[in-house]
């Protein structure tokens, strides 16, 4: 089977761990060249030693998305070592737990730092290479709380999720003209780190309001991804697709 991305280079943020690493393995799978973007050094140089050895062609980046000096200068190393950039998926966030009587105003601030100024800081630093390939790709990985507002106490992590989703509806409009689509994917109740944090008759609650009956995986986000950035979503702009297991149907 021809690999769907031989020719395709991506930029995959967050990709240390959980769902970022499943996306990165993912697109590495199927032939993509992948930057690995993450402020999480050894566990990037990790998983570039893992997807080297079994002969996938990527980079590792240590960058703090925050900063746009830092994005710039990595998009232009990614250009240097690569060539182009084709995909972009916005993958890094963070989340601070608290109620609005109880979050501090430094915690609210960092969430919508990383989660929605880190992402529109990566979709400025792509946004030329791809208008002047008249292609591009670009995901943001939302969260169901971005759809419904936030369900685990932290009022700055559904506000900076909404905040993305809007920016990729907002990019799909600007952008269409010059053959780049702009989609979101909208997860909940993912295994990974964060839903580690959760109690385990919270676990259960949450598992019984989800209709398929069980938790998602990351490689459920990372192939709902894959579609997105495939040509076989080339009429698909604007879109934040669900991968809840039923939790929300909208």
């Amino acid at each position: 089977m021809p690999l769907k991305f031989k020719d395709r280079v991506a930029i995959v943020t967050g990709a240390a761990r959980g769902i970022g690493k499943a996306i990165a393995l993912t697109l590495v799978r199927e032939g993509a060249r992948v930057a690995l973007i993450d402020v999480e050094k050894e566990r990037l140089e990790v998983l570039k030693e893992e997807i080297e050895k079994k002969g996938g062609q990527v980079i590792a980046v240590s960058c703090d998305i925050t900063k746009s000096s830092e994005v710039k200068a990595m998009v232009n190393q990614v250009l240097r070592i690569f060539g182009r950039v084709d995909i972009l998926v916005n993958n890094a966030g963070i989340i601070r737990r608290g109620t609005i009587e109880t979050v501090t105003e430094e915690d609210w601030d960092k969430v919508i730092e990383v989660n929605l100024k880190g992402t529109f800081n990566c979709c400025k630093a792509v946004v030329e290479t791809m208008k002047n390939q008249r292609y591009g790709k670009i995901v943001n990985v939302s969260s169901i709380a971005g759809k419904m507002g936030d369900i685990t106490s932290a009022p700055g992590y559904g506000s900076s999720k909404a905040g993305m989703d809007a920016l990729a509806k907002t990019l799909a409009r600007q952008l269409a003209p010059y053959g780049i689509n702009v989609n979101a994917v909208s997860p909940h109740a993912i295994e990974t780190e964060m839903s580690a944090q959760w109690s385990e008759e919270r676990r259960r609650e949450i598992i019984a309001s989800i209709p398929l009956g069980r938790l998602g995986k990351p490689e459920d986000v990372a192939e709902a991804v894959l579609f997105l950035v495939s040509n076989q979503a080339s009429f698909i702009t604007g879109e934040i697709l669900d991968v809840n297991g039923g939790a929300l149907m909208d």
